[in-house]
């Protein structure tokens, strides 16, 4: 663990006394500086304590765990997050107001169970911050963890103090993920035997496009009414071309490069239409609505329509996923047809489109009356294939280095029928698949055509 993953985990765990902190501050009306500096320090003098004493428990049983080390990490990490995702969708409870010694005890510890816990997985996956031994590393960790949480319990009391409890759900739901996704990328890690997942730059390319999702279905905080439809097209727009310049330029053309073949735009243009394919199938197999059109598609299901419309985005994010996988495994192999800075480009790019598109889903969800903490987390959630599928394509890239132009094609592809499939809907209200699948036919002959070597 680096301290990029340190870091978020330090946030993540903050999350939950974050939450608890809002709630002090709105049972106490108006917190003094004083309030705002004790409750800091109880949560982040018990966040500190509670880790460094998992990790003295797991080391005398290092031996015994580590053969299992990294799913004990992924179980602990998961079962973590969850439990704080569940609590932020059940009903709130009341919280008493005082800022004495017993109420302050008995909260910094319930919050800080969890990282007793966590705390155990620092055998499973060691600090590597420090060039040093384990304990230097262990104890830096347990600082950050405590710093950050004081700093950000201090904050979450003003907060509460002011702006009431509408942050409450949504900062456990996101600390919830940012502890789930960490779970995920050790095991994944300790699957991975190319250890490219050991490579910072590729983990933090993973999570950018997510922080897109994450501010778009933020906005329901800020936003009560709906958005008017000039300012949805304009989201709409704005996020298709985005989409369709990524397939031509960032997967498509770089495809064609490395198949430095007589016709390689031959097998571009057979995975081409592979991607376009693959999305035809998801949408045939997954129940899910698409939102402004009020068009279902796939088969008949028992599934709400808030659950069919955040179904609707896991779709579109799926050659996403594989795009910017795709490319980070190119980074990461230092490929030579795809330039350095491309990663990260296509990196923000995506999180750019990934907030209107994050809007679409949460606000809409939200307008049907469904809790601001649940639509919040239905956003996040649809943005989660896209750096699970990327970890994915990573890892077979890297493990299968000649597939990679045959994988941006197919992404390629995927990417072009998601979105020009999208706008049909939004224009007329129709479902309109033969339409899109005639673009594509189109986009595909004329690139054929212009590559083909005779």
């Amino acid at each position: 663990m680096g301290l990029f993953e340190l870091i978020l985990l330090a946030v993540g765990l903050a999350m939950d006394a974050f939450a608890v902190s809002i709630c002090k501050g709105l049972a106490s009306g108006k917190a003094t500086t004083k309030e705002y500096l004790a409750c800091g320090l109880w949560f982040g003098s018990f966040q500190a304590i509670m880790p460094f004493i998992g990790y003295l428990i797991g080391s005398n049983f290092e031996k015994y765990i580590s053969m299992i080390a990294p799913w004990i990490a992924f179980g602990l990490l998961s079962l973590i997050g969850g439990n704080m995702i569940r609590e932020a969708l059940s009903p709130e409870e009341e919280m008493s107001p005082g800022f004495d010694v017993k109420t302050m005890f008995m909260m910094a510890v319930a919050t800080s169970i969890d990282a007793l816990a966590v705390g155990i997985t620092f055998v499973a996956v060691p600090v590597k911050v420090l060039d040093a031994g384990n304990l230097p590393n262990v104890i830096l960790a347990v600082l950050v963890i405590g710093v950050t949480t004081f700093a950000i319990s201090a904050a979450g009391v003003k907060i509460g103090s002011i702006f009431g409890d509408r942050y409450k759900s949504g900062s456990e739901i996101m600390g919830g993920t940012i502890l789930i996704f960490i779970g995920l990328r050790s095991l994944l890690s300790h699957l991975d035997r190319s250890q490219t997942l050991s490579d910072s730059e590729t983990v933090f390319g993973m999570l950018i496009p997510l922080i897109g999702t994450l501010l778009g279905s933020a906005v329901i905080y800020a936003r009560k009414e709906r958005i008017s439809e000039n300012f949805r097209m304009i989201l709409v727009g704005s996020g298709s071309g985005i989409m369709v310049s990524i397939a031509v330029w960032g997967m498509l053309n770089p495809a064609i490069e490395g198949l430095q073949m007589a016709n390689g735009i031959i097998p571009v243009t057979i995975c081409f239409c592979m991607g376009v394919v693959i999305q035809i199938l998801l949408d045939k197999l997954v129940p899910h609505t698409h939102v402004y059109s009020s068009i279902t598609e796939g088969p008949e299901s028992g599934l709400g329509t808030d659950m069919k419309v955040m179904l609707t985005e896991v779709i579109h994010h799926v050659p996403e996923g594989i795009a910017i996988g795709a490319i980070y495994a190119a980074h990461f192999m230092k490929t030579e047809w795809i330039s350095s800075s491309v990663a990260i480009v296509l990196a923000v790019a995506i999180a750019l489109q990934n907030i209107p598109e994050a809007i679409c889903v949460a606000l809409p969800i939200r307008d049907q009356g469904t809790k601001a903490g649940k639509a919040f987390f239905m956003g996040i959630v649809s943005g989660v294939p896209i750096p699970l599928l990327g970890i994915i394509t990573v890892v077979v890239a890297v493990l299968f280095p000649y597939a990679l132009p045959y994988i941006m094609s197919i992404a390629g592809g995927a990417l072009i029928f998601t979105t020009i499939e999208e706008i049909p809907h939004i224009a007329s209200g129709k479902d309109n698949d033969k339409g899109t699948l005639a673009f594509v036919a189109g986009f595909a002959l004329v690139m054929l055509m212009i590559f083909l070597k005779f």
